[in-house]
């Protein structure tokens, strides 16, 4: 099998997984995920995506703040989930939390070799590359992980929780939230789930221009 071959298929079989079995996910292994995050690409070279691994008591730590009632018991809601959504998600053993740093964009295209100037309101930014980068960020570990047979999720952090993640895990304060990804062995049938279930899959026609729109 060549390499496009291998890719083609792993980009595939790539589904978001929302329920996890009860294995341990080798460190290694998360190592491994982590470091393709930092092959993707980044505008400038300004490298200023960032990641916050999360395992065993910090899992629960992060539902707690992230996503639960106020001094709700997270060990409680795994016999009692207030929804399916979030009983699923809670299985998995290994959060990685993405962030992404403007500011840093800012500066890096302030210099000399970019030339923008140091007004970030003057700068001409075509798309905001701090959520560009950190969405390719997310979409290689999403990829790797499909390829080392691991199940993955991408979603949101509340708005109004992200400040409280922050405190809880020592984020500084200039970091964006971009969301999280669920990591684990998957326990759901390998079958789209969520959205996919529900909306099917729009023709490429539909979505792919050739010469003009």
């Amino acid at each position: 099998m060549t390499d496009a071959d291998a890719l083609a298929r792993v980009i595939g079989r790539r589904r978001m997984v929302r329920r996890f079995d009860a294995r341990a996910v080798p460190p290694e292994l998360v190592d491994e995920l982590t470091g393709y995050a930092l092959r993707a690409p980044s505008a400038g070279f300004t490298q200023a995506v960032s990641l916050l691994v999360l395992t065993e008591q910090r899992v629960r730590r992060f539902w707690a703040v992230s996503a639960l009632p106020r001094g709700v018991n997270p060990d409680q809601l795994l016999s009692e989930p207030p929804n399916a959504w979030l009983a699923g998600m809670m299985t998995a053993p290994v959060i990685v939390l993405v962030w992404t740093d403007r500011g840093a964009y800012e500066r890096r295209y302030a210099e000399p070799d970019k030339g923008w100037g140091t007004d970030p309101e003057t700068q001409p930014w075509a798309a905001p590359y701090w959520w560009v980068d950190a969405g390719m960020a997310v979409e290689n570990v999403l990829l790797g992980a499909t390829a080392q047979g691991l199940g993955a999720c991408f979603f949101g952090v509340p708005p109004d929780r992200a400040d409280a993640v922050r405190g809880e895990f020592g984020v500084p304060a200039e970091q964006l939230s971009v969301g999280a990804i669920a990591l684990g062995w998957a326990a759901e049938a390998t079958e789209s789930s969520g959205s996919p279930r529900r909306r099917k899959r729009r023709h490429p026609a539909e979505l792919i221009h050739k010469e003009a729109w």
